[in-house]
């Protein structure tokens, strides 16, 4: 892990700067430290958000306090110059410059794969994704998913109940919880696996971080398996991530018949129709036999 005040400089330099968190973060991975950039963010023509003097010393203490107090509550914040940040992250260009996690991250979490589907769906659908998560599970594949009601508290579920591991990428902040019936699972998950954010931990959900969140489930998995979803589910928007990254995606027969874009995204490379969970681990064999390559590139 890189020291607490260069990640304390990552942060400053992404909420006072008054620059997009994609330059910030090329500029820190460029120069392999962010105190080493800091001077440059925080120019005479480029004042801060507040509109007051520039105090490095002053701001960074402070920013480093507010790292320490979210650590008191359990929450570890991992940057892109931390050895820690998810290696499969690491390669999307929607990739973040920091998470906040409560749990604790396991190299394994790599070769994971991302179980999604509708909010709203039906028993077939619920009764699918249990057994999927359930049978990765029993194969000690880490199931991520997004906490949200349906599909996805379906697939935590049934990996907690089965003493497996899951990781829960939400759309909040980590002292938030959205749904507000999931706090009781999300505190589970955090205990026996991950809860990972990209945005401060006050923060509340809105519309537009969901699929930001989309792309960094996509981003740390090899592949997302799409249950149940309807035309519009926000779910077409991970499998279409998915594709943009070079994972795979598995559709079921039921998102193929029901959808346009499902229809449209079997026809595509790296696409599966999936028959059942054990045609999905017969996939991934295939798949995650490749990944300890693409990694050491």
């Amino acid at each position: 892990m890189v020291n607490r005040r260069e990640q304390a400089a990552l942060l400053l330099a992404l909420r006072d700067s008054g620059r997009g968190w994609a330059d910030v973060t090329n500029a820190v991975e460029e120069a392999g430290s962010a105190l080493a950039v800091l001077d440059s963010l925080f120019t005479p023509d480029q004042p801060t958000l507040d509109h007051t003097p520039f105090d490095a010393a002053g701001r960074l203490e402070l920013v480093e306090q507010e790292i320490e107090s979210w650590a008191g509550e359990g929450i570890h914040l991992v940057t892109v110059l931390d050895e820690q940040y998810p290696v499969q992250l690491l390669m999307v260009h929607q990739r973040p410059p920091f998470l906040t996690c409560k749990g604790f991250l396991d190299p394994a979490d790599q070769l994971g794969v991302a179980v999604v589907g509708s909010r709203h769906a039906g028993a077939r659908g619920l009764q699918i994704t249990r057994e999927i998560a359930t049978t990765l599970t029993k194969h000690d594949i880490t199931v991520y998913s997004g906490l949200a009601a349906g599909v996805d508290t379906a697939a935590h579920q049934a990996v907690v109940d089965a003493g497996g591991r899951t990781v829960s990428v939400v759309g909040t902040g980590l002292r938030r919880c959205y749904p507000a019936e999931n706090a009781g699972l999300q505190q589970e998950i955090a205990r026996t696996g991950a809860v990972l954010s990209q945005f401060w931990p006050d923060t509340g959900p809105a519309k537009h971080h969901f699929p930001m969140r989309n792309a960094v489930m996509s981003g740390c998995s090899v592949a997302t398996v799409v249950v149940e979803a309807g035309e519009r589910s926000g779910t077409r928007i991970q499998a279409r991530l998915a594709l943009e990254h070079g994972r795979h995606v598995f559709l079921l027969p039921e998102v193929v018949s029901g959808t346009t874009w499902g229809r449209e995204m079997a026809e595509r490379p790296n696409t599966t129709v999936l028959r059942d969970p054990d045609h999905l681990l017969g996939v991934l064999d295939e798949l995650r036999a490749g990944v300890p390559d693409l990694i050491d590139l």
